[in-house]
């Protein structure tokens, strides 16, 4: 998965503002304790990183972006 198609999966199961905060603020224990931002600078794969967003915040995401 591209970054840019990761960062639109984002915004569009959150809305633009709140993708933003979740990104920065919240720390997801799939990600070894890591924001995603964190993970992500740190080279973790972006298909990971979705896969952890999706297993945190399953009632938030669409099937269909998943």
């Amino acid at each position: 998965m591209r970054l840019t198609d990761f960062w639109a999966r984002l915004e569009e199961a959150f809305g633009p503002g709140y993708a933003t905060s979740i990104a920065s603020d919240q720390v997801l224990s799939q990600l070894g304790g890591r924001t995603i931002e964190q993970a992500l600078a740190a080279g973790v794969e972006t298909h990971v990183v979705w896969r952890a967003v999706v297993a945190a915040y399953p009632d938030r995401v669409p099937a269909r972006l998943r």
